[in-house]
Formats: C-alpha cells, structure tokens, sequence
C-alpha cells in the first residue's frame, strides 16, 4: 500500500474576525524540533495586511469602548470558557509545536484560562483604583479617569507560545482598546488557534487582529502607522526600541516597553498578570464639573 502523504495545515491571519490569506501570498514553513520535518505552513503577513488590522481595529474601536465595562468582562470570561473547551487541542498543538512536555504544555494553557477569568475580575474595578477625586480651590468637582488609548499594537514575546500574548491582550481590550497584534515568529500556530477561539466568543469583528509573519518586516510599519495610538513590546533590543522611539515620533505614540516577564516568569502570577498592566493600556483624563448651587 502506497503510503500517504501528510496534509499540512495553513495558519492564516486573523483580520477584522475574519481568516484572511495573507495579501502577498506568502507563506513559511515550520519545523518540528524533534524530527526538523514541517508541520505547518504559516502565513507572511505583509504590509498590506497591516494596514487592513489597523484599518479594521480603528472601524470597531467605538462601540468597543463604548461597552459596558461589565459586559467586556463577561466577553473575557466567555474567550477562558471557549479556550477550556479546546484546552486538549491546544496542549497538543504546543507538544508538537515546541517539543514540551505534555505537562508544561498544560501548565501554560492552564494559565492562560485562568488569566483571562483574573482580568475578567478587574473589568469594572481597575477604574477605582486608577481613578482619583482631586481636591480644587474653587467650586468645582474636579476627576481623574482611565480612558482607553486607542488603537494599540502589540509585539508578543517568543518566550513562550501563547501566554504572553494572552497576558497582554486581556488588559488591553479589557480597558477598551483595540489591538493588532504581532504573534510570536518562533510560536506562531497557538496564536492562530486562539483566534479560532476569538472569533467564537463574541468579541467583535475587528476588536482583535493577530498578524504572523517576520516581526522584523512589520515592526517598522506598526511604529510609524499614523492611526496606531500605541505600541506595546515587551523585550530589551536595543534597535527595536530605538526603531519604535523614532518611528512613533511622529504622531507622539505612547511607546510602552518592558523587559520582563522572562522564561518561565509568564506563568508567575506575581510577575505576569497585576491591575498595573491595565495601566500601560490607558491614558488618564481630567475633567471639571460645576458644583450646582
């Protein structure tokens, strides 16, 4: 009997809730780390495809923070649900994927689904904490309040496959953001199949973005995109961050950088998840109101 080929799967982009190929038709592949055979093809995102996430992410940004706090809440606990439900799937994806343990593969979807129920939790608390009542020398009621930034664009960590993109996308559309994202190079796959997820769990066309690819090839035009409010990258290269200084100058882009978690550090709910992560996901308001006589 002639023995069968193996059908590859192709991961494709995440754009406006939909599964587009990517626009320059490219595509690479990725290799086990056992056998160093392919076990998937990844889309290239390009340029094009960029813009169509920013494009996307702007349109959906209204009626996102427009929602009730309380209700983007529920949205996060309905993406942990969906994500419980397929948490075989993915540990398995992970295992061929990276070469981990069943185990430590378990372990990272374990915290994802409990990350995304922690802020859940904080969806309509982070605002009492961030937000003051400031005391004025005239007749007024003077507030300070957290407001979404916008449209932000994220740079996932390749530490590890999908937790760090779990631990910063949850506080950013939790404060009513919407974001376009740059998934792992060296992890791509988990990013796709959790948008799989995303897209079943009533988040809005748009709300979320998820573009594979080679970061260095798109991290230039996320910095220097006029209608991206924000970049968030966590990692300490010297030329990304001089790039994303630079590049985001031009608009006076909120450039937020960390150089933490690191490794296994993403799993630490001491050092991975805090109500001050929401923090770098907001801008603070100040508004005046006449005290009624």
């Amino acid at each position: 009997m002639q023995k069968r080929s193996e059908i590859l799967k192709t991961y494709k982009l995440f754009i406006n809730g939909q599964f587009p190929r990517s626009e320059s038709g490219h595509y690479f592949q990725l290799l086990s780390p056992k056998t160093k055979k392919p076990i998937a093809n990844v889309a290239r995102g390009s340029r094009k495809d960029l813009r169509d996430a920013v494009g996307a992410a702007r349109k959906a940004l209204p009626g996102w923070s427009s929602k009730t706090a309380y209700n983007r809440g529920q949205i996060l606990y309905r993406m942990a649900e969906v994500l419980e439900g397929r948490k075989e799937e993915l540990i398995a994806e992970m295992v061929k994927m990276t070469g981990a343990t069943p185990k430590k593969a378990e372990q990272e979807v374990t915290s994802c689904i409990d990350r995304l129920v922690w802020y859940a939790g904080w969806s309509d608390k982070y605002q009492q904490i961030f937000g003051t009542v400031n005391p004025v020398a005239a007749p007024y009621f003077n507030f300070t309040l957290p407001e979404p930034v916008g449209v932000v664009g994220i740079i996932v960590s390749d530490e590890l496959p999908l937790v760090p993109l779990v631990s910063k996308l949850a506080p950013a559309i939790l404060a009513g953001n919407t974001v376009v994202m740059l998934a792992s190079e060296k992890y791509p796959l988990s990013a796709i199949t959790f948008a799989e997820m995303i897209a079943t769990s009533d988040v809005p066309a748009g709300v979320v973005n998820i573009l594979t690819g080679i970061k260095k090839e798109l991290i230039a035009h996320l910095a220097k995109h006029m209608d991206v409010n924000s970049v968030n990258y966590t990692g300490s290269d010297p030329e990304i961050l001089k790039m994303l200084q630079e590049e985001g100058a031009a608009n006076v882009k909120r450039i937020i950088a960390h150089d933490y978690p690191k490794g296994d550090e993403w799993l630490n709910n001491e050092r991975a998840q805090s109500p001050y992560w929401i923090h770098s996901f907001v801008e603070m308001k100040t508004t005046w109101h006449p005290i009624g006589i």
